[in-house]
């Protein structure tokens, strides 16, 4: 299945938060550009319009247009997790409007990849958000469904319970993270790589007392900032631009 034109679309997990890296734009890399560094070859194009912190409905409104314009024929999206974390969400509606934009994308000619979100079922922050989580994803499932596309069931992805591929923030996936995802993209896709998992660094072991004080600092130093961006309509992302806004050709 070889693609000459990619284009990611979404928020913070496809902009590659998490995946730290200086010398590309927005400090970061993540699974997105790993994935186009194996697709990569004459006559490709890769662009990444992803901003962190972005809801469905701004995604839609402000990047499947450019996109499209790109004439893709491959399209990733990761989209909804952030709404899903709202006070109030209406879970029908927004995919509702995701059903109708992705069709957009298909009948363009471009081939569709899509995600289920992560299951939070083991976060004592998140945890209780779990129905809301399986419900947005069944509805996404069906979407996918629908139009045909690729889907990467993250629910199901069992091996990210561990805390070595998600980042110190809890919320985003590590760089292990980010390399994994690209892996499964591409199984997903059908397409031959050499990419693998790098040993896992061990485990640290900490005492009661070491815990929660861990727990403590990662309270003030990124749930507390979390929380007060939602409660002042503030997002990571307001001052930054798509990291590669236009397809180029990717350096392997």
């Amino acid at each position: 299945m070889p693609f000459h034109r990619y284009v990611a679309l979404g928020d913070s997990f496809t902009e590659g938060v998490g995946d730290n890296d200086a010398s590309l734009p927005n400090g970061v890399r993540g699974w997105a550009d790993r994935v186009a560094e194996v697709l990569a070859g004459d006559d490709f194009g890769y662009a990444n319009l992803a901003i962190r912190g972005r809801q469905l409905l701004p995604i839609l409104a402000d990047q499947i247009e450019p996109a499209l314009e790109m004439k893709p024929d491959l399209v990733s999206i990761y989209a909804g997790a952030n709404d899903v974390l709202r006070p109030r969400v209406d879970i029908d509606r927004l995919v509702a409007a995701y059903d109708q934009a992705l069709g957009r994308v298909v009948d363009a000619g471009a081939h569709l990849l899509m995600f289920t979100a992560y299951d939070p079922g083991g976060s004592p922050v998140f945890g209780a958000l779990r129905g809301r989580f399986a419900i947005y994803n069944e509805l996404v499932r069906q979407v996918a469904e629908k139009h045909g596309a690729t889907l990467v069931d993250f629910w199901r992805l069992r091996d990210y319970r561990d805390d070595r591929l998600w980042d110190v923030d809890r919320m985003h996936m590590s760089s292990l993270g980010h390399q994994r995802m690209a892996i499964a993209v591409l199984d997903a896709l059908g397409i031959e790589h050499a990419l693998t998992m790098p040993e896992l660094p061990p485990v640290p072991l900490l005492t009661a007392r070491e815990r929660r004080t861990a727990h403590l600092e990662w309270a003030k130093a990124h749930a507390a900032p979390w929380v007060k961006r939602r409660l002042t309509g503030v997002s990571s992302g307001d001052n930054l631009s798509p990291r590669w806004p236009t397809l180029a050709p990717v350096e392997r």
